[in-house]
């Protein structure tokens, strides 16, 4: 009985991590991919790394500790969407709409983030090493700064 129980411990243990691990809903990951649409959806985790997601809808959608490492976000429509955590080394981020995003502690080491919204977004601590900034309100300090909504 200790045997089968075991065994049965050893093969089930790996996908329940796994599914923990990976949240990301697939079918979510594939309609984005194929499509540029994925409003409202649950990308969290997702390994979106080297993406092109010009012009993608993203609205409101769940991208919490997604990699995005050199993926193009370049016109992308974050609005409303749940960024914390997430991997964006080496993204570029030109025109994209972040308005009322969560960008808490995203990483944006050596990210290009050009003529972007971040009006209303959260911003704590963000690691913006080595990243390459223009006329975007993202910067260190300025507690004080008005951040412009774009019209």
């Amino acid at each position: 009985m200790k045997a089968k129980l075991i065994a049965l411990l050893t093969l089930v243990t790996p996908l329940v991590l796994a599914s923990s691990v990976n949240a990301a809903n697939p079918q979510h990951v594939k309609k984005l991919l194929a499509t540029g649409e994925c409003a409202k959806c649950d990308l969290s985790k997702a390994n979106l790394s080297g993406a092109h997601l010009i012009g993608a809808d993203l609205r409101d959608a769940n991208l919490q500790g997604a990699n995005l490492t050199k993926a193009n976000l370049e016109g992308a429509d974050l609005t409303g969407a749940n960024l914390a955590g997430a991997n964006m080394t080496s993204t570029l981020a030109t025109n994209v709409d972040f308005k009322k995003a969560n960008l808490n502690k995203v990483n944006f080491t050596r990210a290009t983030i050009h003529d972007s919204n971040v009006y209303g977004a959260s911003m704590n601590d963000l690691n913006i090493t080595n990243a390459e900034i223009s006329n975007t309100g993202i910067g260190i300090g300025g507690e004080d700064a008005e951040v412009p909504d774009w019209k």
